[in-house]
């Protein structure tokens, strides 16, 4: 009980710190995804987060840091290190890593009834990179429904493919666990080879769903803004943002996969 309010007291401390000092918007970003990476690393040292005995503190860094800022880089086998509660951390850093510190931080002011504040705008406008601080909450609302919707036809497609092979819950959190990693770009898998020596190397179901997550994924949400605000305009005219971003995405995706298909399959998983 003395501990509890101890700890209690050093947190209140340390938040009223924070509140006091007057960091910019881009330093209290920073410093926020610097300590989901510390927190999240923590947790996976866990004796319930790991199938084996702790893991050490820098392959923890290392993979929460990979998982949170999306690189795709892993030290430790996912299926095999974690347990369920240790890949769900995994999973929870790469969601919030692909939509962004601000992005959860509004939702959260959002859902508890706030009202989002000229300091919360300044670190949206800082990770979206807008210029405009108009039409940001909207921007945010936007982000986490398109992300929840292609990530949620993209787990529906991968788990009725996993079900053939699996029971239904684990075809289940596969086909999430999968979708959101492609999504977001992450590069995590529950598979230790990934799918470069598994029978889903050559479906087209499981290869072209991952294919496109990726792509929809690394496109960026400026795009589908644009793209969004032009469909409900009266002339349809593209930003040279977006314009670029589909091309380049294009030039980068198709002459590949048209001239050897083979070569550009295998390089997407």
């Amino acid at each position: 009980m003395e501990q509890a309010l101890i700890y209690r007291g050093v947190a209140r401390k340390a938040l009223a710190w924070v509140r006091e000092a007057r960091y910019t918007s881009g330093q209290i970003v920073i410093g926020a995804f610097l300590a989901m990476i510390l927190v999240g690393a923590l947790l996976l040292m866990l004796p319930v987060a790991t199938t084996g005995p702790a893991i050490r503190f820098v392959d923890a860094l290392f993979t929460m840091t990979s998982a949170v800022c999306v690189t795709g880089l892993i030290v430790l086998d996912t299926p095999k290190d974690f347990t369920l509660f240790g890949q769900l951390i995994i999973l929870l850093g790469i969601q919030i890593g692909g939509l962004g510190y601000s992005t959860t931080a509004t939702l959260l002011l959002l859902a508890l009834g706030r009202r989002i504040g000229l300091r919360e705008r300044m670190m949206m406008m800082e990770v979206l990179n807008t210029l405009s601080m108009e039409g940001l909450v909207r921007f945010v609302k936007v982000i986490v429904a398109i992300t929840l919707i292609v990530e949620g036809v993209g787990a529906l497609i991968l788990t009725l493919r996993f079900s053939f092979e699996m029971d239904v819950w684990s075809a289940l959190y596969s086909g999430i666990f999968h979708a959101v990693s492609a999504f977001n770009n992450a590069g995590f898998s529950l598979f230790s080879e990934n799918f470069t020596s598994m029978a889903y190397r050559t479906d087209l179901t499981v290869i072209l769903t991952i294919s496109t997550l990726i792509v929809l994924g690394g496109i960026g949400f400026l795009v589908y803004r644009d793209i969004l605000e032009n469909l409900h305009g009266r002339r349809f005219r593209l930003s040279v943002h977006t314009k670029l971003a589909l091309l380049v995405s294009g030039l980068l995706t198709v002459p590949p996969t048209i001239s050897n298909p083979e070569t550009s399959e295998a390089s997407l998983v």
